[in-house]
């Protein structure tokens, strides 16, 4: 699979870690680590659409495309929306949404999204993995996802699905044989749809849960889902998480 695209949404702005595409990991910027992973997945072509000037100047000399976009988006989709009509891609393009905070995104888990969709009618897809603990699953943080074959059901930051006489007992541990999974931050669009996502109006569920993809949802799309071929480490969003990947990719 390599007739995609991975646009990579960068913002400055960041409530628990301002800075944070700038932040600096093994001495370059982490948003420079995340392009890298989007040309190890094989994309075509990578861009960051981010709307701050200090994001482009740190991609100089990066073999990446840089939209400018504007700075009133409610949503990383909304921004890439905007980038696929800067860059005119047909509405069939393959255009994979990397987070700018996954300097650690494996490459097999960017094709696997960009193969989901091909392989799928529906307009967009994502990845899961099955939940390790009963703690995570209680996490508000970590996103959880019901899904019926490969088409998401729903997406929610409450422990779904419930496990009713399991949970009447004890919330220690998962019950054996629930299908219980943890949410991928990783999506694929047809450009086409990305272009038709900025004019759907917020959803009474998206805007409850935080959760953009829910969005998509509520207006009857569907999303195609399948199990990420490998495990995505957790992406940076404070300070310790950033310490956490700088132990990783610190030189030997």
């Amino acid at each position: 699979m390599s007739d995609f695209v991975v646009a990579i949404p960068a913002r400055y702005a960041s409530t628990r870690l301002p800075g944070k595409p700038l932040s600096l990991i093994a001495g370059e910027p982490m948003i420079v680590h995340v392009a890298r992973r989007a040309f190890a997945a094989g994309a075509r072509e990578v861009v960051v659409a981010t709307d701050d000037a200090r994001i482009a100047a740190a991609l100089g000399g990066q073999p990446v495309t840089v939209c400018m976009t504007r700075t009133d988006h409610a949503s990383g989709s909304d921004r890439l929306a905007e980038c696929v009509e800067q860059r005119g891609w047909s509405d069939d393009t393959v255009v994979v949404n990397l987070q700018g905070d996954e300097p650690l995104a494996p490459a097999s888990g960017i094709r696997a999204v960009a193969e989901v969709l091909v392989a799928n009618d529906a307009p967009m897809a994502t990845l899961a993995t099955p939940l390790a603990s009963a703690e995570e699953l209680f996490n508000p943080n970590v996103v959880k996802l019901v899904a019926a074959g490969e088409l998401a059901l729903y997406f929610s930051r409450a422990p779904l699905p419930w496990a009713r006489d399991e949970f009447a007992v004890s919330r220690e541990h998962l019950p054996a044989g629930v299908p219980f999974l943890r949410h991928i931050g990783i999506y694929a669009y047809r450009a086409g749809f990305l272009r038709r996502y900025t004019g759907l109006a917020r959803t009474p569920l998206e805007a409850a849960e935080s959760l953009e993809q829910l969005r998509v949802l509520e207006h009857g799309y569907r999303i195609a889902v399948r199990l990420a071929p490998e495990a995505f480490p957790p992406g940076v969003d404070t300070p310790e998480d950033l310490a956490r990947v700088n132990a990783l990719l610190a030189p030997a």
